[in-house]
């Protein structure tokens, strides 16, 4: 570990480093040796985004910002010391692991030929994902070249020649189930990091070519720790260079309700099971039993309403919340039932029942794009 302002670092070796707010690190890679033209460098953390810059005061166009990312420098002639700045946008202090990668000058230079994101040469994979589906995109790459040398134009023909020959493998590797520590993603991390390493223990998915587009969509298992990376690949050398590796859970870590952490409890599958088979029953045998279907209704709303409140209001933790919001619904139950019974109102037991088609039918408009 390193928490101090100075992180040294060594080609090809992972440090995991304490990153905070307001003392950047400054890392450093000296006695480069000169066959190495270009070195790509990349910080991982779990949860909390990292500015990692060329400078030390960043600007748009020299740094990334996010749990996954990664800086290319390309070395100029003689140079033999790269200089990087990390630091966390949290103000309490974040776990993170980093590397810095060399290449030489016929390996392929990711991201090389960007023209839609902000670095000049972005080596990075851009994730975001939806209730249904993940998309990830990243810039095309370059030919490599020589230190001093231009580099190869990203638009002077479809030749073989030219960077239309490069080809794309991308790899997908899920992370152990139920296991949201950040040690063990930071272990993972690096199975996913390197060419050869990529190879082994990922699994590749599919290869597109320039012809293609740099985006592709995948299913996603919401609380399922998944990495994804690409090795962009050359036929002509056979050299062969990878992306910085991204990761997701298809979660959030801080939302109240529905986090990484509560999809997998135990709690929430009691829970829900129960409710399913309840539901089921209520499905085909409901107007035989008319009273058990009455309470199913009444305990929907009663818990429904209860639990938006105290977890509006209340720091109360997950299960607490589950286990009173079990009980509201079973007291709201009884008291539909108790109605119908001493009073026998239509009426307000087909409000209760209308009221949960409006749920539903207004969660199947917001899944939908005008949602």
């Amino acid at each position: 570990f390193c928490n101090a302002g100075l992180l040294e670092l060594s080609l090809g070796k992972f440090r995991n480093v304490l990153l905070n707010q307001t003392n950047p690190v400054e890392a450093v890679i000296r006695n480069i040796a000169s066959n190495v033209t270009i070195i790509i460098f990349q910080v991982h953390a779990q949860q909390s985004d990292v500015v990692i810059s060329f400078d030390k005061n960043p600007s748009v166009n020299s740094s990334g910002t996010g749990v996954d990312k990664g800086l290319v420098s390309i070395l100029r002639p003689e140079q033999s010391v790269c200089t990087w700045y990390l630091r966390s946008l949290a103000t309490s202090q974040v776990l993170s692991t980093a590397i810095s990668i060399p290449y030489m000058e016929k390996d392929p230079i990711p991201g090389g030929c960007n023209l839609e994101f902000d670095l000049e040469v972005d080596p990075n994979i851009y994730l975001d994902y939806t209730l249904v589906d993940l998309h990830i995109k990243f810039a095309p790459a370059n030919l490599g070249y020589a230190r001093g040398a231009n580099p190869p134009s990203c638009d002077s023909g479809t030749g073989q020649n030219s960077r239309w020959r490069l080809h794309y493998d991308v790899y997908q590797y899920f992370l152990p189930e139920n296991d949201l520590s950040e040690m063990v993603l930071m272990n993972h991390i690096r199975k996913m990091s390197e060419v050869q390493s990529i190879k082994a223990n990922g699994v590749k998915m599919l290869t597109l070519t320039s012809d293609d587009k740099t985006n592709v969509y995948f299913s996603l298992l919401p609380g399922q720790g998944v990495i994804y990376n690409v090795i962009v690949w050359d036929p002509l050398w056979n050299t062969s260079a990878s992306y910085i590796p991204v990761h997701t859970y298809a979660c959030s870590f801080a939302d109240l309700v529905d986090n990484c952490s509560s999809l997998s409890r135990l709690s929430t599958k009691v829970f829900f099971t129960a409710l399913a088979v309840l539901g089921l029953f209520t499905c085909f045998f409901g107007h035989r039993f008319w009273k058990t279907g009455l309470f199913f209704m009444g305990f929907i709303v009663s818990g429904f309403f209860f639990f938006v409140f105290i977890t509006r209001v209340t720091g109360l933790g997950y299960d607490v919340r589950l286990i009173l919001t079990a009980v509201a619904g079973i007291i709201g139950g009884l008291f539909l039932v108790a109605s119908w019974w001493r009073f026998g109102s239509v009426l307000l037991c087909m409000f209760i029942i209308g009221l949960v088609l409006g749920f539903l039918f207004s969660s199947t408009v917001f899944f939908t794009p005008l949602g």
